[in-house]
C-alpha cells in the first residue's frame, strides 16, 4: 500500500474460470463485547453504536485495499468481511439498515457464520458444475477420438479384405498352374518318373496323364 504496508488476506477461495474470493477476519468485537457484558442501558448503547463504528471503519479499510496485487490472487469481485459471532453480525444490520448496502458499495459483502457456509457451499455447488463440464468435454473428445478410431480401422479392414482376395486369386491362379489346369506341372513332372526318371518320392496326388503337346497354363495377371 501506500503506507508501506502489505496486504494478506486470511483466506483466499479458488472459484471457477480463474476467479478469487478473498475473506477476511479480523473483525475487532471489543465494542460489541462491552455491549453484551454491559448491564446498565445507557453503556450497552454507547457500546453499540461503537460497535457499528468499527464495522464501518473496518468495511472502509478492506475497501482501500487492493488484494488484486497480492501474489497468486486472481481475478477478484468481492471480498468477504467476516463477523464471526452471529449476534453481532445480526445485531448491526438490525440497528444500520444501509450496513450491508455500504459494505457493497466497495465491493465487501458482510458475512456471518451462517451465510459463509452458504457461501461456500455455493462455491462448492459452481465446483461441481466445473468438473460435470469438463467432464462433458473430455468425453465429446474421447467420444470423437474413438470415432476416428473406428473410421481408420474400419478403412484398414478393408483394405486387408482386398489384400486378401487379390491373394486368394493369386493362390488360385497358381494352383491351377500347378496341379488342376490343362498341362499342368504336376502331370508333366510325373510323367519324368513313369518314363523312368530315378526318383524315390512320388507324388502324393492323383493327376491325369500329362499331355506333352499341351502347352502350360498361363493365367493372366492377377490385380
Amino acid at each position: 500500500g501506500e503506507d508501506g504496508s502489505r496486504p494478506r488476506p486470511d483466506v483466499i477461495v479458488r472459484l471457477p474460470d480463474a476467479r478469487d474470493l478473498v475473506i477476511d477476519a479480523k473483525v475487532s468485537l471489543t465494542a460489541w463485547d462491552r455491549a453484551v457484558a454491559s448491564a446498565d442501558d445507557a453503556p450497552r448503547e454507547l457500546a453499540m453504536k461503537e460497535h457499528l463504528t468499527s464495522l464501518r471503519r473496518h468495511i472502509d479499510d478492506l475497501g482501500k485495499r487492493d488484494y488484486s496485487a497480492v501474489p497468486d490472487v486472481r481475478t477478484l469481485d468481492f471480498v468477504l468481511m467476516f463477523v464471526p459471532v452471529e449476534a453481532a453480525y445480526i445485531e448491526a444490520l438490525r440497528r444500520d439498515d444501509a450496513l450491508y448496502a455500504y459494505a457493497l458499495e466497495r465491493n465487501i459483502a458482510l458475512v456471518s457464520p451462517s451465510t459463509l457456509l452458504a457461501t461456500l457451499r455455493t462455491v462448492a455447488h459452481l465446483w461441481r458444475m466445473e468438473d460435470r463440464n469438463l467432464n462433458a468435454q473430455e468425453i465429446a473428445r474421447q467420444a470423437g477420438a474413438l470415432h476416428d478410431a473406428f473410421v481408420m480401422l474400419e478403412a484398414e479392414l478393408t483394405q486387408v479384405g482386398e489384400q486378401l482376395n487379390r491373394a486368394q486369386r493369386s493362390h488360385e491362379a497358381a494352383v491351377r498352374r500347378i496341379s488342376t489346369g490343362r498341362g499342368n506341372l504336376v502331370g508333366r513332372v510325373d510323367k519324368l518318373r513313369k518314363l523312368g526318371a530315378d526318383a524315390r518320392k512320388r507324388l502324393d496326388v492323383e493327376r491325369g496323364e500329362a499331355d506333352d503337346d499341351a502347352e502350360p497354363v498361363v493365367e493372366p495377371d492377377v490385380e
